[in-house]
């Protein structure tokens, strides 16, 4: 494509931006308009990706950090011919419309990932780097590489400010992800006022001393871009890629261009003058033929590079046929069911104490042996958070098959990164800290939430039973918080056996994200139940673990270290009083009435339930008449037992309390 008709496609694409967001009445114009000469570049020429099968495992993927401009992104998925019609492009952000206010993954064909919370996708494309770089040492053979592509990411000043940006950018850079090419759009403006307002570094330095290469061009300037691109893509020198392009926000709507009032919808009342200014005709979403010809073009040349690819496969397919089961296996995400996974993981030694973070450490080895696609991090906590894969090595340059991956103290950027693996979808991911610091990835959290993707966290020490440390390092309202975000399964085991099932659970799940709630004291063994029944009724996020003889008069429910006080507080109360273990909302939600009916049968009213945090959520299993034995405020530095005895976790505050009743 030449690049005249370049540039007709960057003012036509500018032309569509502009008319999306004046008839929703809202949108941001800044960067579809101030990066239309290189979503041109991109999307015309330089990358590698295929409409017609936009899922391929070898494309280019191209992620839109900032977000907000999501109608640079489908614009140019609209000319490039995926499956996003003009009439899409004219229902922006309407209810039900292929083209929200930001990219959606799953709702829009060619959107690689949900971006918006600025940032993130800075972090998503580092994953997704990291991701690729696996796929090259684990499938790539001498005879063939089916694994060569790059990951784009277009970002702004916004997303280099937030922190979990720099947190992976230095991952990156640590790492030598050379297949990620960072594109800085560069214009001098952010929302609310200039960019000299709030910044005065220097990024092409900062980068380069996070191993980056970086390069500075005028971002309007096509054939610059594309040869500047070109060289970047083709470089393999170790180093991760920033290609800063300083452009004009906004630009073609001369009443606001290169001022932050550019940033949002301001500019939109001037879209007719902007269409003249343009060269563009009053008719609105316009496209021309040429630039449609053009565009058809394109694509069939991809089809054809595609084909080509394809050959160099099946010939690889032929060759490697266990590679190839298994890249099958890892292309369609499937994973063997809980119960599969529980088959092999042996019993736990009967009677025994035990950590639940140990315990799923222990499960870990089985289970890892058994899915090569498995990997798993930690925020520099391994020796406390206990989920390294033994003799499975770890994610270097110069050992790119390791699965376990060091993120450093970088929790936001784990959980951004985690889910760029999840999002490129060849790799099971999940990733490890102390719970209380799962709020600096809450953030992530939400989006994999949001997204479906199923990833899932060790989040240990999560509770004031941490002890010594004191109330910054116990979390009292960190699960509960947990819990309030859709579609996440927060699990919270009570020994060993729950323990397997629960890191089952969170393996097999394909639909969303799992939070792994884990002890750093030791618990005893729930042998009052089989090892089967208590995995069983764990995989149904709760059972009776204790079932009472004769009349039932009351029911205790508990969740992780305080199950085993509720056990002994219905061995002092009596025969009728029945143990609930409840170690997952969630899935206990979505059994069928009558299977929760049978565990809390509303018969019996009389219930109290303990758990060493906030108390809030807890009602709505104990009703009207129950009683929560919780904690509802912070904690306090002693030895863990004696906090927890302190603060109303024992039997006999479980014992007084439903007496009372």
């Amino acid at each position: 494509m030449n690049t005249q008709v370049l540039m007709q496609a960057a003012n036509q694409a500018r032309g569509l931006a502009i008319d999306a967001v004046h008839k929703a009445g809202i949108g941001h114009l800044g960067l579809p308009l101030g990066c239309a000469e290189i979503g041109a570049a991109l999307f015309g020429d330089a990358l590698s990706h295929n409409p017609s099968a936009p899922r391929w495992i070898n494309r280019d993927r191209f992620v839109l950090s900032a977000g907000h401009g999501s109608m640079f992104l489908y614009a140019w998925l609209h000319l490039s011919g995926y499956e996003l019609s003009l009439e899409d492009i004219r229902q922006f952000r309407q209810l039900h419309s292929k083209t929200p206010g930001h990219p959606e993954f799953h709702e829009t064909e060619g959107v690689e990932c949900t971006t918006g919370p600025l940032g993130q996708g800075v972090g998503n494309a580092v994953g997704m780097a990291a991701s690729l770089k696996i796929a090259e040492a684990t499938y790539n053979t001498a005879e063939h590489a089916i694994f060569d592509s790059r990951v784009v990411c277009l970002a702004g000043d916004g997303c280099l400010q937030e922190g979990v940006a720099m947190e992976a950018s230095s991952f990156a850079g640590h790492n030598k992800l050379d297949n990620l090419i960072l594109i800085y759009d560069s214009n001098d403006v952010t929302l609310d006022a200039q960019a000299e307002e709030t910044q005065s570094e220097d990024t092409a330095a900062r980068y380069e001393a996070m191993g980056f290469e970086t390069e500075t061009i005028d971002g309007h300037d096509i054939e610059k871009f594309l040869s500047s691109f070109k060289r970047l893509r083709r470089s393999a020198n170790g180093k991760p890629k920033l290609l800063i392009v300083k452009t004009v926000v906004g630009k073609g709507i001369q009443e606001v261009e290169g001022t932050w009032k550019a940033h949002g919808e301001g500019g939109a009342k001037f879209a007719e003058s902007a269409r003249k200014s343009l060269g563009l005709p009053g008719e609105t979403f316009y496209v021309s033929e040429e630039v449609r010809t053009a565009f058809k073009a394109r694509k069939a040349a991809l089809e054809a590079s595609y084909a080509k690819w394809q050959k160099t496969f099946q010939a690889w397919q032929s060759s490697n046929p266990q590679l190839a089961k298994q890249l099958k296996e890892a292309e369609a995400d499937q994973r063997p069911d809980a119960t599969t996974i529980l088959s092999w993981i042996p019993a736990f030694e009967k009677g025994k104490k035990m950590a639940t973070r140990a315990a799923a450490g222990d499960v870990l080895q089985p289970v890892a042996a058994k899915l090569p696609r498995l990997n798993t991090g930690s925020a520099d906590l391994f020796g406390s958070t206990k989920n390294y894969i033994k003799d499975a090595g770890e994610f270097t340059p110069d050992n790119l098959t390791g699965r376990n991956i060091r993120y450093g103290i970088r929790e936001h950027a784990m959980g951004a990164i985690t889910n760029g693996f999840a999002y490129d979808g060849l790799w099971i991911a999940s990733g490890a800290t102390f719970l209380t610091f799962s709020d600096y990835m809450r953030p992530s959290i939400r989006l994999a939430a949001l997204s479906k993707l199923p990833v899932f966290h060790f989040f240990t020490h999560d509770s004031v039973g941490v002890g010594e440390d004191g109330p910054t390092h116990q979390p009292v309202e960190t699960t509960s918080a947990l819990r309030l975000i859709p579609d996440l399964d927060v699990i919270r085991p009570a020994d060993g056996e729950e323990t397997a099932a629960s890191v089952a659970q969170a393996i097999s799940r394909t639909d969303g994200p799992t939070a792994l709630i884990l002890s750093r004291q030791n618990l005893p063994d729930l042998d009052v139940a089989s090892a089967d029944e208590r995995r069983k009724g764990t995989l149904k996020g709760g059972y009776v673990l204790r079932k009472e003889q004769g009349s039932l008069e009351g029911v205790v429910i508990a969740t992780g270290s305080e199950v085993h006080v509720a056990l002994e507080a219905a061995e002092k109360l009596g025969k009728g009083f029945r143990v609930v273990s409840l170690p997952s909302f969630e899935i206990f939600d979505r059994q069928p009435q009558d299977y929760r009916e049978s565990v809390l049968p509303s018969s019996c009213t009389r219930r109290v339930a303990i758990e060493a945090g906030v108390s809030g959520l807890w009602f709505r299993y104990v009703g009207g008449a129950g009683k929560v034995i919780g904690i509802d405020r912070f904690g306090l530095s002693a030895p863990g037992d004696l906090v927890l005895k302190h603060l109303g976790m024992h039997a006999d505050k479980v014992v007084e309390t439903m007496q009372g009743i």
